[in-house]
Order: structure tokens, then C-alpha cells, then sequence
């Protein structure tokens, strides 16, 4: 009897352990609905009574400072499952709070998309810098690295960022793998000689894992954004970059 009740026990830790074992699996790398899609209405912003100089912007930032006042911006990029809000901490928190919390400032391990407060919130930064995973069930930054693919960089071409009264157009630069030195603090991107470094850097990676669009000229009066996200080598970031093309107005 004694032996039966054992075996019943063990019997059952047993299941109990392969399902939390499948949730975490399906949790990690199972396909995931995207959590903030209710804040968002439409793919692109929509023309106001036909007027294509005054655009609906398809983000509720309403709804979603409410929930955190973190919230700044939203990133969408064609192709890609990258469709997201964009927090910086406030000054009462760590500048990478959001490596590891969600909207609810509760801990989670995918964490959102953010910038750090070396930047500014307005964008018109040389460089604007936004950090995310690559999770291994596709969220966050993780589809990034589509990019590697040259037809498949050759055929998406731009970066949408929102923010309350602006829809922003990033034309897609280049690609590529780059080191894991921090970009914000190892250049000084108000001296013209570090940006127009970085500059080369983007336009001419030395990276064999890299793609560049040909017939675009970035200058030093461009406003550059840097998307970067981790490869399998912790030495390495994987970066998308985009200069900004094209600022509509929206209501």
C-alpha cells in the first residue's frame, strides 16, 4: 500500500513537471501574441477627411500613458514582428529598468523596447539608440536579424516610429554585425569627428555579416536610429540602422 501511494506521488510530480516544463517551452520559443496590440488601430496612419497633410496616428498614447508615463514612442518595421510602445525610465529608476519589466513595471525577462536618458525623447538626437531582446519566440528585437538575409533587406526598406503628433520614416541604411561596445558612451556625437566615425562605421561596416542600401548619403546633419539587440556571441550586438526621411504631422 505504502508502495502504491509513493509511485502515486511520484506519478504525479512527474506530470506536473513535464507541463510547467512545456508551458516554459512554449512560453520561450512558441509563437506569442503581441501584448500591446490593442493600443494600436491601423498598420499606418490614415489620412484626416482626405487630407494626407494631417494624418490619424494609429497609436492610443492616451491609453498607454496611462498605463506607464514611460511610454514615448512606437516602432513598427514591416516584415518584421517588431510592432511595439518604446519607454525610457524616469530618473527615479535604473536607465535599464526595462531590460527586464513590462508596461506594468513588473518583472519579465523579454522586457519592452527602450531607449536610454542619454537620449532624448524628441529624436532629434545625431543618434537615437533603441534596445531589445532577441527572444527566442520571436518577440521583441528578435526578427531583427531578417536583415541578415539580402533579399529580404534589399525588399524592406523602412522604419516607422509614432510619438504623440509625429509619424516618423526611417529609410533602412544598413545591417550588420557590430561589437558590444556601448555606442552612446564611446562616441561624443556633439564633436563632428565622432559622428562622422560612427558615420563611416554604418555606411561601411566591417562586418562579414553586414548589408548596405546603395544610393543613400547620411551626412552629419542626419538624424541616425540604431536598432540593436544581441546575437549568440555575447560579444556582439547585431544592428539595424535608419536615417529619418520623412516627419508627417498627425492628429
Amino acid at each position: 500500500m505504502k508502495k502504491n501511494i509513493i509511485s502515486r506521488i511520484i506519478f504525479v510530480f512527474a506530470c506536473l513537471s513535464i507541463l510547467l516544463c512545456t508551458i516554459w517551452l512554449v512560453r520561450i520559443y512558441g509563437p506569442e501574441k503581441n501584448p500591446y496590440s490593442d493600443y494600436k488601430t491601423e498598420t499606418t496612419a490614415t489620412a484626416v477627411d482626405g487630407d494626407d497633410s494631417h494624418l490619424e496616428n494609429p497609436i492610443d498614447f492616451k491609453a498607454l500613458k496611462k498605463k506607464n508615463s514611460d511610454v514615448y514612442a512606437w516602432i513598427t518595421i514591416p516584415g518584421t514582428d517588431v510592432d511595439y510602445p518604446v519607454v525610457q525610465a524616469s530618473p527615479d529608476k535604473d536607465d535599464n529598468f526595462y531590460l527586464d519589466h513590462n508596461i506594468e513595471q513588473k518583472y519579465e525577462f523579454a522586457g519592452m523596447i527602450y531607449s536610454q536618458r542619454l537620449n532624448t525623447k524628441s529624436f532629434d538626437d545625431p543618434v537615437t539608440v533603441f534596445y531589445g531582446h532577441n527572444m527566442l519566440n520571436g518577440s521583441m528585437f528578435a526578427t531583427l536579424h531578417r536583415f541578415e538575409d539580402p533579399k529580404f533587406f534589399k525588399k524592406h526598406d523602412t522604419i516607422t516610429v509614432y510619438t504623440p503628433g509625429h509619424q516618423l520614416t526611417y529609410t533602412i541604411v544598413s545591417a550588420y554585425i557590430y561589437d558590444n561596445r556601448h555606442i552612446l558612451n564611446t562616441f561624443d556625437f556633439s564633436k563632428k569627428k565622432d559622428l562622422k566615425e560612427y558615420i563611416s562605421s554604418l555606411t561601411k561596416p566591417k562586418s562579414m555579416v553586414s548589408n548596405v542600401r546603395e544610393g543613400i548619403k547620411v551626412t552629419t546633419k542626419d538624424h541616425i536610429l540604431t536598432l540593436s539587440t544581441c546575437t549568440s556571441v555575447d560579444t556582439q550586438r547585431y544592428l539595424v540602422q535608419g536615417v529619418l526621411t520623412d516627419d508627417t504631422i498627425t492628429k
